[in-house]
């Protein structure tokens, strides 16, 4: 009962803060709740130190074969890198590697046993530099119908058919998956780092759900209709919690 009054109150929050958003708001609206602020809410433990590129904090309910799969891995890697069994049991706050060490510019950790010419596997962007073209990848391919004005649009709205896929920009994990914005319909917020997080607007279904680990290129959801009656999906790019352009982030074709 404990667990589920914490993630009704987590949708009531993540909800309350859009909210404020559309309302025109003075205040940093995503920055109302633990997801968008990158200043501590609580004192600094284990769990809450930041996880490097190419690691992973285990959840509850978490897998060795799950979190292979959400990061385009096999079990066998995710298992030998970790020198842990295939079937070995993992537990919520345990680091693992999901990505072999790089030759240089990865964070020092202990050894692994991995070959060095094994390929990287997609990790979740960095964002404390600022903006990067092409860190995050294109969620629809189609037209972009509306692109970014600060304080007039919080972010761009691409163009498609109806049903036709979403995809997630980038590595991360889903933090709030619903319909409680009307403005934004069906929506998906991904938090990718401490400093970057994403969302996806206008769905007709969402198919993954809060919690969810999703590798980059993931299918997330599929393109709505708007209340125009345009078949589109609105796309967001959060830095530190404010607001930036997408196109900033995205490759300069492929949308």
């Amino acid at each position: 009962m404990t667990r589920q009054w914490q993630v009704t109150g987590t949708r009531l929050l993540t909800a309350a803060a859009f909210a404020a958003m559309i309302s025109g708001c003075t205040s940093t609206p995503w920055e109302s709740t633990p997801f968008y602020s990158s200043a501590p809410t609580s004192p600094t433990t284990l769990s809450t130190v930041p996880v490097p590129a190419g690691f992973y904090r285990v959840n509850p309910g978490d897998t060795i074969g799950g979190i292979a799969s959400a990061y385009g891995r096999n079990p066998q890697e995710i298992a030998g890198w970790n020198g842990l069994a295939v079937n070995s049991p993992v537990n919520p706050g345990q680091v693992l590697r999901v990505s072999p060490p790089m030759a240089s510019g990865s964070v020092v950790t202990p050894p692994v046993n991995v070959s060095p010419a094994a390929p990287a596997a997609p990790t979740a962007p960095t964002a404390s530099t600022g903006p990067q073209q092409g860190v995050l990848q294109w969620p629809l391919h189609g037209p972009v119908l509306k692109t970014f004005a600060p304080g007039r649009s919080n972010g761009i709205v691409i163009g498609g058919r109806p049903g036709d896929p979403v995809k997630a920009a980038a590595t991360g994990r889903v933090v709030y998956a619903g319909s409680g914005i009307e403005a934004y319909g069906p929506l998906i917020i991904i938090k990718h780092d401490d400093s970057l997080i994403t969302a996806y607007g206008q769905n007709s279904a969402l198919l993954v759900k809060e919690g969810d680990a999703v590798a980059q290129g993931q299918t997330i959801g599929q393109v709505g209709v708007d209340s125009h009656g345009t078949a589109s999906i609105q796309f967001e790019v959060r830095q530190n919690g404010q607001p930036v352009d997408p196109l900033a982030w995205l490759p300069k074709s492929g949308g």
